[in-house]
């Protein structure tokens, strides 16, 4: 599944990163902590943040991650919208929390089928 089907399908605003929407996701992971990110993301993943400063672009670009959602409606600092442009990261919105939207995530990509 791409970014674009899911941005698509979970509703989700995408902020930036355009060109980028077709690349495939891997999966998700959700954590507010940089070094944690950094840690156990994997290459391919949607991480779910509600983290807003730019320091999650060079995050998502150090990790391939294929995109970032903020979650809760957060809005981006300026400097981090201008940020993911430059370096083409997919930033999306969601108003879910981050545990609702996680749920969505897993249930999309198939990972909630016993």
């Amino acid at each position: 599944m791409t970014v674009e089907e899911i941005a698509r399908s979970l509703d989700l605003t995408v902020l930036s990163g355009g060109p980028r929407l077709s690349q495939p996701v891997a999966g998700g992971y959700a954590s507010d902590l940089l070094s944690d990110v950094m840690a156990n993301s994997r290459e391919g993943d949607i991480w779910i943040t509600l983290q807003t400063h730019q320091n999650i672009i060079a995050v998502a670009k150090l990790k391939n991650l294929s995109a970032v959602v903020l979650v809760n409606s957060r809005t981006p600092d300026p400097e981090t919208l201008q940020k993911a442009e430059q370096e083409g990261i997919v930033l999306c919105r969601t108003a879910d929390p981050a545990f609702v939207f996680s749920g969505r995530l897993y249930e999309l990509l198939g990972r909630g089928k016993g």
